[in-house]
């Protein structure tokens, strides 16, 4: 099975800095773009970031120019460094990861979420 961990959440007050990490167990060869989403209550579920098997990323534009994704491919692994952090951040974390399959096909997969709170 694929099974994806996170951690790195916590309570910070605003300005603060975390950094979320995410590793899936398992050796994987077909793993594609890997994210962070996040859902506050109350609210959908939104796209915080992207970063595909290239490296290139997309970011929503509410934390653009404050969050950085990275991956690491040997630890199956995707990074959410966030800085400059604001209330409105406050949301559980999920990670994604996206493994490619035959014909266009691919599959995702969920962390467990972690808790982010960001405090006035």
């Amino acid at each position: 099975q694929v099974q994806l961990v996170e951690s790195g959440g916590g309570l910070v007050q605003a300005g603060g800095s975390l950094r979320l990490s995410c590793a899936a167990s398992g050796s994987f060869f077909n793993i594609n773009t890997m994210g962070w989403y996040r859902q506050a209550p109350g609210n959908q579920r939104e796209l915080v970031a992207t970063i595909t098997s290239g490296g290139a990323t997309n970011y929503a534009e509410s934390v653009k120019g404050r969050f950085t994704i990275s991956r690491e491919n040997a630890k199956n692994a995707v990074y959410l460094q966030m800085d400059s952090l604001k209330p409105e951040d406050t949301a559980v974390y999920y990670c994604n990861i996206r493994l490619s399959l035959l014909y266009n096909d691919y599959k995702d997969y969920w962390g467990q979420g972690t808790q982010v709170t960001v405090s006035s």
